[in-house]
């Protein structure tokens, strides 16, 4: 068959990494291993510095076959930027890498590398755990060795800059977008990923996630700044650079609800950043209008229990049920993923079922993970 599409295949969202004083990096490689849902003759790369508050340079990038820890299985292929095998970024603005012959089978590994020469801010960035979201640097230019130097290498679960990897590929293959906050930023998509490379060869997921993302509000303040954009600042831009996908699972708002606790307490978290019901589904319409908008089809995550987390209390708890109610009865989704049906406590809905909590009441065990991933319907993934 021929290849006539461009298609994500790997794709994480871009925030802000959580404030250290060491916010600058230099003589760094990054490489990131990801594994291909498709069969493709070409690749292209999307780098991101979104969330930066200055240029950053990427000296070299380099793409290779790989093992799924980045140890490298062939030779290197430049990553060029309108024919440059250096470019650089400035503040505020995504790109994308020139298209770069190279053959491709599906559930094969790549690895990404990119060296850091200068001093670079590395503040566009995302925090993604899961059994097939890893990285690793190592100090120096290493984009062209087959395996990092063990004395100069460390791994990492922060993915930087780099934000798609898009296959030319047949023109059947399709992507879902995974959207959301800290709880799909974990394991969930991953485990999904793993059944559609078992079962459904046709499909890649990738993930939009940033931990702590409200739909309503954002943080003005380094306290909390790596707690990433609102909605209106992230979701069509995040859902609008995914190629070929042709649907979104949303599974986001929670924080909305966790997060105030009035200035006596955190003077970053008024009673006032509180919303009601109805505008945290209003949030979700805009989201379900901008997908509508772009052509596709969106299918609502309902949310968690939270019954235990440090700021539980029966009003957050009222304000979970409304939002989840609409969301199991409104007739502007094309279908519900039931995530809360499947992962609470059958005898107390508020909190989790017996062995699906991670321990801090909010997020699931890597149990739970697996089940909200066997939770998506299959007519998602076919």
């Amino acid at each position: 068959m021929e290849n006539t599409k461009w298609v994500s295949t790997w794709a994480n969202a871009t925030s802000i990494i959580t404030r250290q004083v060491e916010n600058y990096t230099k003589d760094i490689t990054l490489r990131y291993p990801i594994k291909s849902a498709f069969k493709g003759s070409k690749l292209r790369f999307g780098f991101s510095n979104f969330c930066g508050t200055e240029s950053i340079t990427i000296t070299g990038a380099t793409v290779a076959k790989s093992d799924d820890k980045g140890n490298l299985l062939s030779d290197t292929t430049a990553i060029t930027f309108k024919g440059k095998e250096s470019v650089t970024i400035e503040k505020g603005i995504e790109i994308k890498s020139d298209e770069i012959p190279f053959n491709i089978n599906s559930d094969e590994y790549i690895s990404v590398s990119f060296y850091l020469k200068d001093f670079t801010e590395t503040r566009s960035a995302v925090l993604v755990t899961g059994p097939l979201s890893k990285g690793y640097y190592a100090l120096g230019n290493n984009i062209n060795e087959k395996i990092l130097p063990v004395e100069k290498m460390k791994s990492t679960n922060w993915f930087y800059f780099l934000n798609n990897v898009e296959v030319l590929t047949e023109e059947k293959n399709k992507t879902v977008i995974c959207y959301g906050d800290s709880i799909t930023a974990q394991s969930w998509p991953d485990y999904l990923a793993e059944k559609c490379f078992e079962n459904y060869k046709d499909t890649a997921i990738v993930r939009r996630a940033v931990c702590g993302t409200r739909i309503l509000r954002q943080y003005e303040c380094i306290q909390y700044d790596s707690y990433g954009l609102k909605g209106s600042n992230r979701f069509e831009r995040e859902i609008s650079s995914v190629s070929g996908a042709d649907s979104v699972i949303i599974q986001h708002g929670i924080n909305d609800i966790i997060h105030p606790v009035g200035v006596e307490n955190n003077v970053f978290r008024p009673w006032s950043d509180l919303p009601t019901a109805e505008e945290m589904i209003a949030g979700i319409e805009e989201y379900i209008k901008i997908a509508r908008k772009l052509g596709l089809k969106v299918y609502g995550g309902t949310l968690l229990p939270i019954e235990g987390w440090r700021t539980y209390a029966d009003f957050r708890e009222k304000l979970r049920n409304e939002v989840n109610e609409w969301i199991r009865t409104t007739d502007k989704f094309d279908g519900v993923v039931d995530f809360d049906k499947a992962l609470r406590d059958e005898n107390n809905h508020s909190a989790f079922k017996n062995g699906y909590d991670s321990g801090d009441h909010l997020h699931p065990s890597e149990i739970a993970y697996k089940v909200m991933a066997e939770t998506v319907p299959e007519s998602i993934l076919e």
